[in-house]
């Protein structure tokens, strides 16, 4: 029996536009398998990201800052906030590892943080709720990749556009295989 039974406007719309959630699919496996097999240059191009992010999010924060000039007392602060993000951009240019390392760090940071915050609130929550283990195992998870980060980061991030590579590619493999259900669906409808 079809999943798609009933019709419903997402499922037209959907089903109508079938090829471009294959493409999806695909350009989603390709990005995994280039993140997989290209760790490195993944590494770069997020860095890049963060670089262009930075600076332009620090030149609109400096044309606030001055449009801003005459009307509010604190538009330096905006102007502050923008020359920062500016330097931080240009720093990512000429000295992308610090970069890198410093965004490794605060990823590090946060799962240690977020996966001792879990630990403790599963605990806090073991006689409210069932199966508080889960969110014990997944604070304990969280905790270890932070370790890990913390004491290598290099290797660390690998892994962690290793992780970002599986997770691309399957959700391409899950897009491509609704793609082709939705497909089926568009040319048999009550299939």
């Amino acid at each position: 029996m079809n999943n798609f039974t009933f019709r419903s406007p997402l499922a037209n719309l959907l089903s109508k536009n079938w090829w471009i959630v294959l493409l999806r699919g695909i350009a989603a496996l390709i990005f995994g398998l280039l993140t997989w097999f290209y760790p490195f240059i993944t590494i770069m191009v997020m860095v890049i990201f963060f670089g262009v992010y930075a600076l332009i999010d620090g030149v609109m924060g400096v044309i606030i800052s001055i449009n801003g000039r005459k009307n509010h007392q604190d538009w330096w602060l905006m102007l502050i906030w923008g020359i920062v993000s500016i330097l931080a951009g240009i720093l990512t240019f000429f000295v992308p590892g610090i970069t890198w390392l410093v965004l490794i760090t605060f990823i590090a940071a946060w799962a240690l943080i977020s996966g001792i915050f879990q630990i403790i609130t599963a605990i806090r929550l073991r006689k409210t709720i069932q199966g508080e283990w889960w969110m014990i195992i997944a604070g304990i998870l969280s905790v270890l990749v932070g370790i890990i980060l913390l004491i290598d980061p290099v290797q660390g991030g690998i892994a962690l556009t290793w992780v970002i590579g599986v997770y691309a590619a399957l959700f391409g493999v899950m897009n491509i295989a609704l793609a082709f259900r939705l497909r089926r669906f568009a040319i048999h409808p009550t299939n």
